[in-house]
């Protein structure tokens, strides 16, 4: 069975095509002539699944969105306490590329704006460390959190080098005011090399899913950002990752950000998604329009607003075998002695638990994968059972695509059935196309039932069969 998810994304797409508002940046001459046609999406689970549509192979700088990740390494090579003293952590509500400090302290007022980035990448390594250590360090870093190797755009570079006289101002009045104590220029340059760095969507999400994954890498299992470090890194992109939009951005999508004037957008909601988007399109604040559209639907139907207070709930998937074995009024029912798989869901079932789900189904009962041992094994399963027995919430999201499941599971011409007593599937039967649809039943025994028979009985390690 094919997962519904990428058809929800490429859904997602569409709708936010639809929006032609904005620009691409226009004082970056590479960037000014930026396919504007183009759009992508990815999301990385915290396990190492990822999911994407449109331009997910697309190339692009990832400008300021590699302030996240250079503050993380900062921290992680001078410590938190050294980082605090030369950048402070309030949102500015000024332009990204303001001429400022802080009056009281002349600090940065965070890591978000350029004078906060320029200072830490000037803390990257250590204090004497030369240009090169310090460009190698976060290309090697920002490699192994994509998980593959990345580079430099040197076209781009060396065009906003052209025009890096106000980046080149600040690094000065960084200098001067006793923040960074090497070259200026030479911390300028590494800045602007850092933002040149070539990404795609599912670099940048899977980036993301290491922010949410407590900073372990979700598919190499490799400890990149320590913890501690991670959570300052989340809490400093909630507040100002969105520069002087971060408050609607809490307000309307609830996720920790960073955006980048190439059109990129990532968002990563701590033990759960990787998000990233890419547009080139701009609005005034410099987000990318469309990403910011396409994260709003995303947070919305899938209820990733991390103020949401179900947000708690937690959410299983196992899955079982069982035999049915005759019951004595039919003995030759064609479903005996034959397997049933049980798919069965607890808690509050959100977006992630409805994608491990999906995830589950298609190994199951697809085909076999050379890479995968143990894949395909229950694809002549007589029948398919999903229990929501002890399921109490299903949010908007998981519910269309486990509808989708279900559909696609008739239409192979399965027998679906659906053990949930409470309705909170709410399966309506008017609704389906086709006529497809499930066996909906209260329990195991009226499953089993109608599946093998009255009376028939089912062995299986699972005890609720």
């Amino acid at each position: 069975m094919k997962s519904p998810i990428p058809d929800y994304l490429n859904q997602v797409l569409k709708n936010a095509r639809d929006n032609e508002d904005g620009a691409p940046a226009a004082y970056i001459e590479t960037l000014a002539k930026a396919d504007t046609s183009r759009l992508a999406v990815a999301l990385a689970m915290v396990d190492g699944n990822i999911y994407s549509a449109g331009d997910d192979e697309v190339e692009f700088s990832i400008q300021s969105i590699s302030k996240a990740f250079v503050y993380a390494i900062a921290i992680e090579d001078a410590g938190l306490e050294r980082v605090l003293e030369k950048i402070g952590v309030e949102p500015s509500g000024d332009a990204f590329n303001r001429l400022s400090l802080h009056k009281g302290t002349n600090r940065p007022m965070n890591p978000m704006i350029n004078a906060g980035a320029i200072t830490a990448h000037s803390l990257v390594v250590r204090p004497n460390a030369t240009a090169e250590e310090r460009t190698e360090r976060i290309l090697k870093t920002l490699s192994r959190l994509a998980g593959r190797e990345l580079h430099v755009d040197e076209e781009v570079y060396e065009a906003e080098l052209r025009d890096a006289d106000r980046n080149m101002g600040i690094g000065y009045m960084l200098k001067a005011a006793g923040i960074i104590s090497c070259d200026p220029r030479e911390a300028v340059k590494g800045y602007i090399r850092q933002c040149a760095i070539n990404v795609n969507v599912r670099d940048l999400a899977m980036m993301a899913a290491t922010l949410c994954n407590a900073g372990l890498h979700p598919v190499s299992g490799e400890r990149i950002i320590h913890q501690a470090s991670v959570r300052q890194v989340l809490s400093v992109m909630t507040t100002c990752g969105m520069y002087d939009a971060a408050g609607d951005w809490v307000s309307n999508v609830g996720i920790p950000a960073k955006s980048g004037v190439a059109g990129g957008i990532i968002g990563a909601l701590p033990g759960q998604v990787g998000i990233a988007a890419f547009s080139p399109k701009l609005d005034a604040r410099g987000n990318s329009v469309r990403g910011v559209v396409i994260c709003e639907q995303l947070s919305r139907d899938m209820g990733l607003h991390m103020m949401d207070v179900s947000q708690i709930a937690m959410s299983t998937v196992q899955t079982s075998v069982a035999t049915i074995v005759a019951g004595v009024h039919e003995p030759h029912n064609r479903n005996c002695q034959r397997e049933v798989i049980v798919f069965k869901l607890r808690g509050a079932v959100r977006f992630p638990g409805s994608e491990r789900l999906t995830r589950a189904v298609a190994r199951e009962l697809g085909r076999p994968n050379p890479d995968d041992p143990g894949s395909g094994l229950h694809g002549d399963a007589c029948a398919v059972i999903f229990s929501f027995r002890e399921v109490y919430s299903l949010n908007h999201v998981a519910r269309r695509i486990i509808h989708e499941d279900i559909s696609r599971l008739i239409l192979e011409e399965k027998i679906v059935v659906v053990i949930d007593p409470s309705g909170v599937l709410q399966w309506n039967h008017d609704e389906a196309e086709n006529d497809r649809h499930p066996k909906v039943v209260r329990n195991e025994t009226e499953a089993r039932d109608f599946i093998g028979g009255t009376g028939c009985k089912a062995v299986s390690t699972d005890d609720g069969w």
